[in-house]
């Protein structure tokens, strides 16, 4: 079967159903990365023909997730382009010609048949009903046409499959074959005239010039049909050969298991929401199936880009793991640009109430000296809130968990020598504090480092973990340190 000439067009088709599963993106991701690592197009187009399940929120949420990632599309929905329109649900009229010519040429037939009658069929024949239809009606007569629809029957619309096997090579599983009449004649349009996705889809690859269709797995039954039905398309004109193929391993969450649509790893919204950096997201869904090399798991969208290679999907299932997908994220947001992670991090602050929109010049000078420390010790964007918050609040919560640990027997006595030390502080600056607390606490106190400090932690910043403690000392100033070492004085024993 031959390819469509030109340079490589690749699409994404997504329903607009409700919340987007990350193996979607992932699907995405690897269509927007071929078209640009071979300098042709990425298509998106909206599978919208299901009213019931399909709306229009849906549709915008799903455009706004691809933008977030970076996955500008060539044409398609809201920008447009020569094939359009993008959305399913407007080309009603380019389905119904394309299968009055199916019909014309032979290569589709009306059939009447309904399941019971098949099934009745298969019984008297000796054969499992769970066969399905028989491809009896291929050869209805006009005369039994007509005294069917003399009885009201609605018919469907079937495609003749060939009689000879059906063989593909596959960018990731290399060379498939299904025997002869392993598939039976199938339904392209409805008893009510309505066009399934086994018809709409490959002929709007074949109008839109699809040269390279790459989809999950679980779609690998259904290539049959859709290569039958290209050439039929090719005979009559309406396709110019058959997009080559590639079914993408699925993405496996715990237990080895499909990951679901109800599990809540799946929903793409968690990760944005909490944080993830888009070039973060993009190379962990890269490594779900792919890798930029053996040794290397970071790497830019651009980088993967210029080094994809459809060929070198391994077919093996993936499973998503979250704290590869957290740790990878993490080196994306330490590599940040100090300016561009506060950016980033101050949305986050903001919808907190911590800081203004956009910060004031003092808490901006606050985020400018803090983000080098936080940057080394945050996951995600959203992790700033629990963070930084004690940086920009009069009075500091103290973490119930964290006065368990580090507020009990002896910690008085150690805020109260730090404050006493810290008082007497001629000037407020970093290296003064750590000298200060070191002689007060470990050579005053015998005290070691641990236990020296981790009150004095939990006492300025409500939590046992937090930015280098000396320099976030500095930031709060003497007067807020020294109140929040009486404060925490307060519910401290021994």
């Amino acid at each position: 079967m031959t390819a469509p000439a030109g340079p490589v067009r690749t699409r994404f088709c997504p329903s607009p159903t409700g919340t987007v599963h990350v193996g979607v993106m992932r699907a995405a991701l690897y269509n927007w990365a071929y078209a640009r690592h071979t300098g042709g197009q990425f298509v998106v187009r909206i599978e919208d023909t299901d009213p019931a399940r399909n709306t229009l929120e849906s549709e915008r949420h799903l455009l706004d997730c691809l933008r977030w990632l970076g996955l500008n599309w060539d044409e398609g929905p809201e920008i447009g382009g020569p094939h359009g329109p993008y959305r399913q649900s407007e080309r009603s009229d380019v389905y119904r010609d394309v299968v009055a010519r199916l019909l014309e040429s032979g290569h589709a037939y009306e059939s009447f048949s309904t399941p019971e009658e098949v099934n009745a069929r298969r019984a008297a024949a000796g054969q499992d009903p769970k066969l399905g239809y028989d491809n009896a009606d291929r050869t209805t007569t006009d005369a039994q046409r007509a005294a069917f629809l003399a009885e009201g029957r609605e018919a469907v619309v079937r495609l003749r499959m060939p009689d000879a096997d059906l063989t593909w090579h596959d960018h990731v599983r290399g060379e498939v074959r299904f025997a002869a009449a392993a598939v039976p004649d199938f339904v392209l349009v409805r008893g009510n005239g309505t066009p399934l996705y086994t018809l709409v889809n490959p002929v709007d690859d074949a109008l839109m010039g699809i040269t390279d269709v790459l989809r999950g797995e679980d779609l690998l039954s259904s290539t049959p049909r859709q290569l039958a039905l290209y050439a039929a398309l090719t005979d009559i004109g309406v396709a110019s050969g058959t997009p080559r193929f590639g079914h993408l391993p699925l993405v496996m969450g715990e237990g080895n298991k499909k990951l679901s649509k109800r599990d809540p790893q799946s929903n793409f919204d968690v990760y944005r929401d909490r944080g993830f950096l888009p070039e973060g997201l993009v190379n962990y869904l890269a490594l779900l199936g792919w890798s930029i090399a053996e040794d290397r798991d970071v790497f830019s969208p651009e980088e993967m880009a210029a080094a994809f290679d459809v060929d070198s999907v391994n077919a093996n299932a993936a499973r998503f793991d979250l704290k590869k997908a957290e740790a990878i994220n993490a080196t994306h947001l330490r590599a940040l640009p100090v300016d561009e992670f506060i950016s980033r991090v101050a949305p986050y602050l903001a919808g907190a109430g911590l800081v203004a929109d956009p910060p004031t010049a003092e808490q901006a000078a606050t985020l400018q000296a803090i983000a080098p420390l936080a940057q080394e010790r945050m996951i995600v964007l959203s992790d700033a809130v629990g963070l930084l918050g004690f940086l920009f609040t009069e009075d500091v919560e103290i973490d119930p968990a964290a006065a368990d640990k580090q507020l009990g027997a002896g910690a008085g006595e150690v805020l109260d020598a730090a404050s006493a030390a810290l008082e007497a502080l001629p000037e407020w600056t970093t290296p003064a504090i750590e000298t200060a607390l070191k002689e007060a606490l470990v050579e005053g106190l015998g005290r070691k480092p641990r236990q020296a400090f981790g009150p004095v932690r939990v006492a300025v910043s409500g939590r046992t973990v937090s930015p280098p403690l000396y320099e976030s000392m500095e930031l709060l100033g003497r007067e807020l340190t020294l109140a929040r070492l009486d404060a925490a004085r307060g519910i401290a024993t021994g």
